[in-house]
């Protein structure tokens, strides 16, 4: 029997064009991907346009509008997955936020491009048609979120965007994808232990995010709390340490309620309260700062985020452990 899968398009270099006399890649009026006539051959399409933006212009309420139409549409029709097209600067916090604020057991298919659909070796129809074949694909239930580009299936909570323009720039430091697409078969040889999920209806309070570098300035951290602030991600040096005065200053979020999350900015490897020095991990561990287990920055702000504006009470050191 044909799936009904349900392809939300919202702008993204994957419906883009390059323009041949300035050399810039601009949107479209029209978006080459739709109505794609491959795509019957997988599926029954349901197609709608949620936007047509570049993706350094979505924000967390455009993701809370696609987890909406989502919810909306699988209300009304019997869907059997997902296919989300995007642009890929911003993809993996938009997966990574429907993974947290869905329970489906149907996929959910994010996927995008890095060339332009006028361009020499143009890979957005190819990809697409991969990411309806996984969503197609019985193994890809019950799996959470995927992103799907250039043969390889990975999980929303582990993709990151690892180069500015190669088409193998989707890569899972340390856990790889969960599976492949090959010219025969989708082949998934991985699952998540576990998901967590946050009902949020909207999205008022705000949390901010900085990386931590040497020599870094504690004023910076002033803006944050004059600026009424509801949360502070850090991307910490090493294991998780920050310069004294950073720590000093983060006494200031202690007393004010403000949660702290400190990630690494190291590329591989997990943050967690280790050094006792001034600034050490385990001073701020000690004194209140919270550990996000191998999330990345800009994932761990989503998560802060969500948690703060949870339908109901979340209590963060148990989330975030």
């Amino acid at each position: 029997m044909t799936k009904n899968i349900l392809l939300i398009h919202t702008g993204g270099t994957i419906s883009m064009k390059l323009h041949n006399e300035s050399g810039a890649v601009i949107l479209n009026d029209e978006n080459p991907l739709k109505n794609e006539a491959m795509l019957q051959t997988y599926a029954n399409i349901i197609e709608l346009e949620a936007f047509n933006l570049p993706s350094p212009h979505i924000t967390p309420q455009h993701m809370l509008t696609l987890r909406n139409i989502i919810t909306e549409h699988a209300k009304l029709e019997q869907l059997e997955g997902v296919v989300i097209t995007h642009g890929t600067d911003t993809l993996e916090e938009t997966a990574y936020f429907l993974d947290m604020t869905t329970q489906f057991d149907f996929p959910i298919v994010l996927t995008g491009a890095m060339r332009s659909s006028n361009e020499l070796g143009a890979d957005g129809v190819y990809n697409l048609v991969e990411a309806v074949r996984v969503a197609t694909d019985e193994q890809a239930r019950n799996k959470g979120v995927l992103v799907v580009m250039n043969d390889e299936v990975h999980l929303a909570f582990n993709i990151t965007k690892t180069s500015t323009s190669s088409v193998n720039t989707f890569q899972s430091p340390q856990y790889g994808p969960i599976g492949l697409v090959t010219k025969k078969q989708v082949h998934i040889h991985h699952a998540p232990i576990h998901r967590q999920y946050v009902n949020v209806t909207s999205l008022q309070k705000r949390v901010a995010l900085l990386k931590v570098y040497a020599g870094m300035e504690a004023d910076l951290l002033d803006y944050i709390l004059q600026a009424n602030y509801d949360g502070l991600v850090l991307e910490a040096l090493g294991q998780g340490n920050v310069p004294p005065l950073i720590a000093k200053k983060l006494q200031q979020f202690f007393t004010a309620h403000i949660p702290v999350v400190l990630v690494s900015r190291c590329f591989n490897g997990i943050a967690e309260g280790v050094y006792g020095y001034d600034g050490g991990g385990k001073q701020l561990e000690d004194a209140g700062v919270l550990f996000a287990n191998g999330l990345n920055g800009q994932k761990a702000r989503l998560k802060l985020m969500l948690a703060l504006n949870a339908h109901d009470p979340v209590d963060l050191r148990t989330f975030f452990a």
